[in-house]
C-alpha cells in the first residue's frame, strides 16, 4: 500500500522577502512531492523587484498559499502601551514585558486561533515554521494541544527569553538550525539539545554563473575601478553605516584610490545612508540600486563583498560570493564566522570595529595575489560542503521523522 504524503502547513509570518524566504523557496522547488504535500501560510504577499509577488513564485512551482491578512494595531493597544510605558518608565525590561503582553492579546492570540482553525480544518500533520521561535509564538499556541508535530526552522540567530525557551521545549518536536552557531545559541539559552538539528544553508553549486563584466560595463565601471559591494535589506541589523564609515577611513588614507561602492537592496535606512555618504563627500562614488532580482550579477561584478551585519544565521549571500570567487569581508558574527576562516577563505573583523574593516578594505584593494588565494579556497569550501542537495535531504529527514502527536517535552 502506497503511503500518503505528509501534509505540512508552512508558516511564514515575516514582513519582508529576505534570505530566509529564498532558502525556503529553494527547498520547496526540490522537496519530494511523493513524501510531502506543502501548503504555505503567509501574513503578507511579499513583493520584490519588478512587482513579482511571493504568491506568483509559489504558484509557479505548484505550491498553494493561504494568506492571513493582518489588521493594524487597535487604538486600545496603543493607549495601553503608552500607559504601561508611563507607569514603568524606570524599567526597560518591564516596558518590554508589558508591550509583549499587549501584543499577545491583540495580535498573537487571534492569529493563533486562525492558524489552529487551518490545522484542524485541513488535517495537517506538521506545522513547519520558517523564522525564529520568538517570531512564531502564534504557531506554538495554535498547535500546542493538537495532534500536530511542530518543527521550527530557525534561520537567524534567535532572540530568546525564558518564556520563549519554555514554549519551544514544551511544544516543538524539532528545531532546525541553519548553522552550528545558531544551534549553540538555542542550546545555550536552554532549548533541549535533543530537539536541535543543524542543517546548514546551502546553494545550487551547479547553476550557471553570470559574467560580472557585462554589469560593470552597463554601470560604466572600467577595469581600473575597484568595486566594493553589499547586498541585503537597508535595515539597522545589516549595519551598512559601518561599511560607509570604514570606506571613509579608507578614502582618507588612500585618496588616490579609484573605487565605487554598490549597495543592492532597499529599506528604511536608505535616506540616512545617502546623507552619510554625502557628509563624507563621496556620494558620487556610492550606487544605490534598490531591490534587484539578479543579485548574482552584482556579486560577480564586485571585487569585494562586504557583510557588516550585527547578526546572521548562515547567510546565503556569503555562499554565493564564495561560489562566484568574490572576496568576502564580514563581521565575525554567528553564521558568517562559521563560513569564513579569516585569512583562508575571506576576512573577518569584530562587529562594529570600522578601523579593522577599513584595514581589510585596504588589504583586498592592494593585494591581488591574496584575493586570488582567498577566492579559490572559498570556492572549494562551498563545492565541498554547501551543495543544495545536502540541505534539502537534511530538512526532509527531519520532516519525515515527525509524528503528529502532542509533544511531551518538559
Amino acid at each position: 500500500m502506497t503511503q500518503q504524503p505528509r501534509k505540512i502547513l508552512l508558516l511564514d509570518n515575516g514582513k519582508e522577502w529576505g534570505g530566509g524566504t529564498n532558502s525556503m523557496l529553494e527547498l520547496l522547488k526540490r522537496i519530494d512531492r511523493q513524501r510531502f504535500t506543502v501548503t504555505c501560510c503567509f501574513y503578507y504577499n511579499y513583493t520584490r523587484g519588478e512587482g513579482e509577488t511571493i504568491e506568483q513564485v509559489l504558484n509557479s512551482i505548484g505550491i498553494p498559499v493561504i494568506f492571513l491578512p493582518q489588521a493594524g494595531q487597535p487604538r486600545w493597544a496603543k493607549i495601553a502601551k503608552e500607559t504601561a510605558r508611563a507607569l514603568v518608565f524606570f524599567s526597560r525590561s518591564l516596558r518590554k514585558k508589558a508591550a509583549a503582553m499587549i501584543d499577545n492579546q491583540w495580535r498573537i492570540k487571534p492569529n493563533a486561533q486562525r492558524i489552529r482553525d487551518l490545522l484542524q480544518r485541513d488535517g495537517y500533520e506538521i506545522l513547519y515554521m520558517n523564522n525564529q521561535p520568538g517570531s512564531n509564538l502564534e504557531g506554538y499556541l495554535a498547535a500546542e494541544d493538537l495532534d500536530v508535530a511542530v518543527v521550527q526552522h530557525c534561520r537567524i540567530e534567535p532572540v530568546m527569553t525564558a518564556q520563549i525557551t519554555q514554549t519551544v521545549n514544551r511544544v516543538a518536536q524539532a528545531v532546525i538550525a541553519v548553522s552550528h552557531g545558531v544551534e549553540n545559541v538555542l542550546v545555550n539559552n536552554g532549548v533541549n539539545k535533543s530537539l536541535c538539528t543543524t542543517v546548514s544553508n546551502a546553494i545550487d553549486i551547479h547553476q550557471t554563473m553570470p559574467d560580472g563584466k557585462a554589469l560593470r560595463d552597463a554601470l560604466g565601471l572600467d577595469e581600473d575601478t575597484f568595486v566594493f559591494g553589499s547586498i541585503g535589506s537597508l535595515i539597522p541589523r545589516k549595519s551598512s553605516h559601518h561599511t560607509l564609515e570604514a570606506l571613509h577611513r579608507f578614502a582618507q588614507v588612500h585618496p588616490e584610490a579609484k573605487w565605487k561602492l554598490i549597495l543592492v537592496g532597499e529599506g528604511p535606512e536608505h535616506e540616512k545612508l545617502q546623507r552619510q555618504a554625502n557628509d563624507y563627500g563621496f556620494a558620487n562614488q556610492v550606487i544605490f540600486t534598490g531591490f534587484r532580482n539578479n543579485p548574482l550579477d552584482y556579486l560577480a561584478a564586485f571585487d569585494a563583498f562586504i557583510l557588516a551585519s550585527s547578526s546572521e544565521g548562515l547567510p546565503r549571500v556569503v555562499l554565493e560570493s564564495m561560489l562566484l570567487r568574490t572576496v568576502v569581508i564580514g563581521s565575525n558574527v554567528t553564521g558568517t564566522g562559521e563560513l569564513i576562516d579569516s585569512g583562508q577563505t575571506g576576512l573577518l573583523y569584530t562587529y562594529g570595529d570600522t578601523q579593522a574593516l577599513a584595514s581589510h578594505l585596504q588589504t583586498v584593494w592592494q593585494d591581488s595575489a591574496l584575493r586570488d588565494v582567498l577566492t579559490q579556497q572559498a570556492y572549494q569550501r562551498v563545492i565541498d560542503h554547501y551543495a543544495i542537495e545536502h540541505y534539502v535531504a537534511g530538512v526532509e529527514a527531519v520532516l519525515g521523522a515527525m509524528q503528529p502527536i502532542r509533544n511531551k517535552h518538559v
